[in-house]
């Protein structure tokens, strides 16, 4: 055993070394160098080895952290300076080469990516929210069971009924391969015709560049616009599979313009001497996969894929598609499938729309999580993809503008960039009222677009819902209504706005089910069955 006074000689240092204590549990070990606050030094190719690694970490984060934070006060200063001085005096004229060297035409700020997390994914790091997350699981697992059990006591047996999920996925294996060449000409014909407009040559050859790059685009846009269409029309697609092929058309197209106008202007540029060098095929191959639909060249990446989560978000993603056809087989169709035979009334009209509400407010839940969370943060997991802000806090919004904003931050960046601030730069910066419109505008096209291929007739409940109703509602429920009464009522027109399609759309399908036409016509197929049809 130690004697006593080498044991003090060697803690007070006069032996020439400190002691060589193990940490306790939890305590960093950071070998040879000194931390704060601890004046003990420990020793081993492995804590020396750790160290270094923990020194490289704190590097790179710091480089990381300084450009991002260098982009945004270069970005805030740029609109300083463009703000800056009133009216009455002249503007200062900024260099070419200053700070303010955005991409034009543009005069709004302009897109960051970071990496951060979802939302959620933050959230259910508390245990109180995870709570409620699994009372909402827990609820409708109960609607689940107490649905079985009441079909087991009136039939005798358990209705496992899947028919509505193997109708509405029908064909996939068609609508996937329809998928191939949609992509292909997406992969190929952008990126070509930008490398021929890039290419160093004389006037005349490049001109020639110029119309063969157009006609790649015009034939991309053609493989994109009618291909899926035909295929959808031609073999009558039930909506699952119709939703995968639109879905993918609309990507596929916000993403090849996107890239497009965002490195066409840097490539004109290029020739004119400036040196800006032709993004790399490899990142324009992982724009069209990563989940945005702004083009960068490079972005924020995390440092390794966790595969569980990957499985997990794939997994809850599954288990909202189940859901969804449950609820939709469950207290949809028993409801609406015979609306149409029976002879029309307001009171049937509106109890059908409070029915619905319900199960739209479901339905829209289940999409957002589905989608928005699940499978966007999986494919985001997969490409270590950093950025993972697909929507904000919309559930907590007191005004229609501040929903459309967070909802789905994808589209609204699209939205943003190539509408609103071209839109902008286009009516000389001063025509905001007629840039939003715009916004609307396009938007409501595309989702009733989207609403009408999948469903497979046109019946534009969703298109004026969007510009009688929630056009309207945005300037008047706008941010400056703060108070909790203001976010019931936004929740209360969700409610009954899902309400109203849910109730429409069911009965316009089943009314052109019972109801055909005996032969097709132009006005036949745009005037609503469903108005006409009570046999």
């Amino acid at each position: 055993m130690e004697p006593r006074a080498a044991q003090l000689r060697r803690r007070e240092g006069l032996g020439g070394e400190k002691e060589d204590r193990p940490s306790r549990e939890g305590e960093p070990h950071f070998g040879n160098a000194e931390c704060p606050g601890n004046n003990e030094t420990h020793s081993g190719p492995d804590l020396l080895q750790w160290t270094r690694h923990m020194q490289a970490v704190k590097t790179q984060l710091l480089e990381q952290a300084q450009g991002q934070l260098t982009e945004l006060l270069d970005q805030a200063m740029c609109e300083a300076i463009q703000t800056y001085p009133p009216q009455d005096r002249p503007v200062p004229s900024i260099p070419p080469d200053s700070l303010c060297k955005t991409r034009e035409p543009s005069l709004g700020k302009r897109k960051v990516f970071i990496n951060r997390k979802s939302l959620l994914d933050e959230l259910m790091e508390l245990k109180h929210f995870r709570t409620i997350y699994h009372m909402f699981v827990a609820g409708l697992c109960v609607f689940i069971i107490s649905t079985l059990a009441i079909d087991f006591i009136d039939e005798g047996r358990l209705m496992l009924e899947f028919d509505l999920l193997i109708f509405s996925f029908g064909q996939l294996p068609l609508a996937l391969v329809t998928w191939v060449p949609m992509f292909l000409s997406t992969l190929l014909l952008p990126y070509q015709a930008l490398r021929l407009w890039a290419r160093p040559q004389s006037r005349a050859a490049w001109t020639l560049g110029v119309g063969l790059g157009c006609m790649l685009l015009a034939g991309h846009t053609a493989v994109l616009s009618i291909l899926p269409i035909h295929v959808a029309v031609e073999y009558q697609l039930p909506p699952a599979s119709s939703c995968v092929l639109v879905f993918e058309q609309v990507r596929l197209l916000m993403k090849s313009y996107s890239f497009l106008r965002e490195t066409v202007p840097g490539t004109l540029r290029a020739r004119g001497g400036e040196g800006i060098r032709a993004p790399s095929f490899s990142s324009y191959l992982y724009f069209l996969f990563c989940p945005t639909l702004i083009y960068r060249e490079t972005y924020p990446r995390t440092p390794n894929v966790r595969w569980n989560y990957v499985a997990k978000n794939f997994a809850q993603a599954l288990g909202c598609v189940l859901y969804a056809c449950f609820i939709l087989g469950r207290l949809c169709v028993p409801v609406f499938a015979n609306m149409s035979r029976e002879p029309f009334s307001t009171r049937a009209l509106v109890l059908s729309i409070m029915h619905a509400t319900l199960p739209g407010i479901f339905m829209l839940l289940l999409i957002f999580f589905a989608f928005l969370h699940c499978w966007l943060n999986a494919f985001a997991e997969m490409l270590r993809f950093g950025d993972r802000m697909f929507y904000r806090d919309w559930w907590n919004s007191t005004s229609f503008s501040n929903y459309y904003r967070t909802w789905n931050v994808v589209v609204h960046d699209w939205l943003y960039s190539y509408v609103y601030q071209d839109g902008l730069w286009l009516l000389g910066g001063r025509a905001r009222g007629a840039a939003m419109l715009g916004v609307f505008l396009v938007s409501a096209v595309v989702h009733e677009y989207i609403f009408c291929f999948v469903l497979g007739f046109f019946y534009p409940v969703m298109l004026l819902l969007f510009l009688f109703i929630g056009g309207p509602l945005n300037f008047m429920m706008h941010d400056r209504h703060t108070g909790p009464a203001w976010n019931v009522l936004m929740w209360t027109m969700l409610f009954l706005g899902q309400g109203i399609q849910v109730s429409l759309y069911c009965q316009e399908w089943y009314a052109r089910r019972h109801c055909p036409l005996p032969q097709t016509t132009f006005w036949g197929l745009v005037t609503p069955r469903s108005w006409s049809c009570h046999t």
